[in-house]
């Protein structure tokens, strides 16, 4: 079996795009999508009816629940950017979506913890604001009923990571698509280099055991960054280019 996973689209349409098109030339057998779809100062609703248009096994992220839950004041600007472009029927449909999803062959797919969208599986963030690898015993405490999951996927934090836990699953994180940096330009962006490619994995089961592929694809990112400018996001627009808040 051959598995592509994608995640953290964040209504970055080009970047879905690029991802979508490598994705058909690899022979998988099924994508699956961990949610944040289209929150962004870019093509949220465009970006939507791509995804819809595939039919994908989706969990729900953090982003897709506040869209439809939150108060106006305490959305984001890139939130209220994105509620505002999707129609109240689009943002019922991503509320929808569910919280954790088990797929074929002990495979759970979830946004960021089996019982948490907006807490991070793999990393913990230092005081600093910069994110490192969880702690043995933070991560065993965090990966509690798996029912079963031999392979759990995640998302949330945009970074690509594979651990494999002693007598317990491997977690892949493939990346974000479309957002290079994580949050409303952190800390951590002002610290770090990234880079701006557009983010996802292909595992492939052989013999019982899973191996995995995290690519990072080239794409038109400077249209994303005129994008954000020209929809008077020119703070995001470094990030797009760049990723990183330069």
């Amino acid at each position: 079996m051959r598995l592509a996973v994608i995640s953290d689209v964040h209504g970055n349409l080009p970047a879905l795009e690029a991802v979508l098109a490598d994705i058909k030339t690899r022979g998988v057998d099924a994508t699956v999508n961990l949610g944040d779809c289209v929150t962004s100062p870019l093509w949220p609703r465009e970006t939507l009816e791509l995804l819809q248009s595939l039919s994908l096994p989706t969990v729900r992220g953090n982003h897709d629940r506040w869209i439809e839950e939150l108060p106006e004041e305490k959305l984001s600007a890139a939130g209220r950017f994105a509620r505002a472009a999707l129609t109240s029927e689009q943002r019922r449909v991503l509320h929808a979506l569910p919280p954790r999803h088990t797929l074929e062959q002990g495979i759970l797919a979830v946004h960021g913890t089996p019982d948490d969208d907006c807490a991070l599986l793999l990393e913990e963030m230092l005081d600093d604001g910069r994110y490192v690898p969880a702690r043995r015993d933070v991560l065993a405490a965090r990966l509690v009923d798996l029912g079963g999951a031999t392979l759990v996927l995640c998302g949330h934090s945009h970074r690509q990571a594979m651990v494999q836990v002693p007598r317990g699953p491997l977690v892949v994180n493939p990346g974000s698509v479309g957002c290079p940096v994580f949050g409303d330009i952190p800390i951590a962006a002002q610290l770090e280099y990234r880079s701006p490619h557009a983010r996802y994995a292909v595992l492939t089961e052989r013999r019982g055991h899973w191996q995995a592929e995290l690519l990072a694809l080239a794409y038109d990112w400077d249209h994303a960054a005129a994008r954000a400018t020209e929809n008077g996001f020119v703070h995001w627009a470094g990030a797009y280019a760049s990723g990183a808040v330069i």
